[in-house]
């Protein structure tokens, strides 16, 4: 049986998810007590689809070793299991095929299959010069090199796992910290294609259309964000914090729902309005071909730039002077589509078995899964089996992509040799 690349993309993902939750399952991989597998396997999932949704504190329940296994699964889940396979593949001499190549560039979100070798050897070269600084300078604040590694890790892939249980809360006013750590959070989330065409901009090339829309909605979304966190929040939770506090947690604040986890204010104490739009935030969510999850900023503009061409009576849509073409705008809005349609199973299936937990706290608590954030007001340690088993296949679907998912269990495209006559249905 020959597997599609999508297929093959998501069976990466389920065969590490399943090694990571017999590894911490093992009593070597706890302090104290073997992890219930349940548990194991909700903590291997949120690592390896860089979510960070905790059921148990990660420095506390888990040893040295198991620490190490999730930090792993966190580095092979955020570049995608087929990327590192493949390096070593061509490490070991041997030859990646086409359908590696497909594979890879369907994890990667890229466009030509001849350029994947250069931009795999770019994102690993990248990524562990990114982590390496990042670990290098936040040891200066944190004093200790496993604690600095663990968290640029977990920062670049968009993981949002600390070691510490009320996560940055204590170094909300460490502008140093904050600084490096959503540096590494936006450098991650806007995906390794539009990092290699900034540079290859400062050389002088053009950028891309993707790079420019990525670019355009990461900056207005962080500054709109942080603005309205911050008018949300001044009576709240930043009200007896000095000025330049306030404004460096709101844009802290700002920056981790697209999908880092991180936070330095208690997410449990925000107002139910700011709750609300970080939800929005979650499910617009990162870059194609990045570590971050959501629905993916370019499917985001894509959709409203094909609203405004409606409203206007156009039938093109347009971005920055550029058509886009119509399979894409159909994409955008079945990728909307779809990822709606799992956040209101997922809810309505925690409404059904959970006791606790408001509908607000239960709709954040889906969409930081799918949207792979690991923000939690508080409720995912005392979720049932069934719940947490809920909100591990929302995890796993928001990494893999509700499209991708679809495309992978869906049957092969076929062509029809004939179509049927058009007929109106009156919408709206």
């Amino acid at each position: 049986m020959r597997l599609k690349p999508t297929q093959v993309l998501v069976l990466s993902f389920i065969i590490t998810i399943i090694v990571g939750t017999i590894l911490l399952s093992l009593p070597q991989s706890s302090n104290g007590y073997a992890l219930p597998c349940v548990d194991a396997l909700f903590t291997a999932t949120s690592a390896t689809c860089v979510t960070g949704l905790i059921v148990v504190p990660t420095g506390e329940q888990f040893t040295l070793f198991g620490q190490l296994i999730i930090l792993s699964l966190i580095q092979l889940g955020g570049l995608g299991i087929m990327t590192f396979s493949s390096f070593f593949a061509v490490v070991l001499g041997k030859r990646i095929t086409l359908k590696d190549r497909i594979v890879i560039q369907e994890s990667l979100s890229s466009g030509a299959t001849g350029e994947i070798l250069t931009l795999l050897k770019y994102v690993l070269i990248f990524t562990i010069s990114a982590e390496a600084l990042g670990a290098t300078l936040l040891y200066f604040r944190f004093h200790n090199i496993y604690q600095a590694i663990f968290h640029s890790v977990s920062a670049f892939c968009n993981a949002g796992f600390s070691l510490w249980p009320t996560s940055l809360i204590s170094y909300k006013e460490d502008f140093i910290v904050n600084f490096i750590i959503t540096s590494l959070i936006i450098i991650g989330g806007i995906g390794f294609i539009v990092v290699a065409d900034l540079k290859g901009a400062l050389r002088g090339r053009k950028s891309s259309l993707h790079t420019k829309v990525t670019i355009l909605v990461s900056v207005v979304l962080i500054l709109f964000s942080t603005a309205i966190i911050f008018l949300l929040e001044y009576g709240n939770t930043l009200k007896f914090l000095p000025l330049k506090t306030k404004v460096l947690t709101s844009y802290f604040q700002a920056v981790t729902p697209r999908t880092a986890g991180f936070n330095t204010l208690d997410i449990a104490q925000l107002t139910k309005a700011t709750l609300f739009f970080i939800i929005i935030l979650m499910f617009i969510g990162g870059s194609s071909g990045s570590t971050a999850g959501g629905i993916k900023t370019g499917t985001f503009l894509v959709l409203a730039a094909s609203v405004s061409s409606m409203l206007k009576g156009r039938e093109e849509v347009e971005i920055f002077g550029r058509t886009i073409p119509k399979d894409i705008s159909h994409k955008a809005l079945s990728i909307v589509i779809l990822s709606l349609v799992l956040i209101m199973i997922g809810v309505f299936s925690l409404l059904i078995i959970e006791k606790r937990g408001s509908f607000l706290h239960l709709l954040f608590e889906v969409v930081s899964a799918f949207g792979t954030v690991g923000l939690s007001t508080g409720i995912t340690p005392y979720l049932s089996i069934l719940g947490k088993i809920v909100i591990t296949i929302i995890m796993f679907v928001g990494r893999v992509g509700p499209l991708t998912l679809a495309l992978a269990v869906g049957g092969q495209k076929t062509l029809v040799a004939y179509k049927y006559p058009e007929e109106e249905v009156i919408v709206g």
